[in-house]
């Protein structure tokens, strides 16, 4: 593929940007040594070899979800910022009437 400014310059509009020239000038080599690498993975030779999902064997690391007794309410209030009559005392985010 052929790396132009007026591609990068798509390319940036594609993605919401906006670019001057300089910019586009420093990303243009950048663009192309990019593409190049990609191009150079499609001459290795890969017949024979087994797909891989994952480069290395993986398990499952999460403990198991097992069922445990939560706080009490003194102990979860003990953090709050602000209490009243044994709850959590919040700013009101409702306007009246609506």
């Amino acid at each position: 593929m052929d790396v132009t400014p007026d591609l990068v310059r798509h390319l940036a509009d594609l993605s919401r940007l906006e670019l001057d020239e300089a910019e586009v000038e420093r990303i243009l080599p950048e663009l192309r040594s990019l593409l190049a690498y990609f191009e150079s993975l499609g001459e290795l030779e890969l017949e024979g070899l087994e797909e891989l999902v994952r480069p290395i064997d993986s398990e499952n690391v999460l403990r198991s979800d097992e069922p445990a007794a939560g706080l009490e309410q003194p102990e979860a209030l003990t953090l709050a910022p602000e209490r009243e009559n044994g709850f959590f005392k919040l700013p009101r985010v409702v306007e009246e009437g609506r």
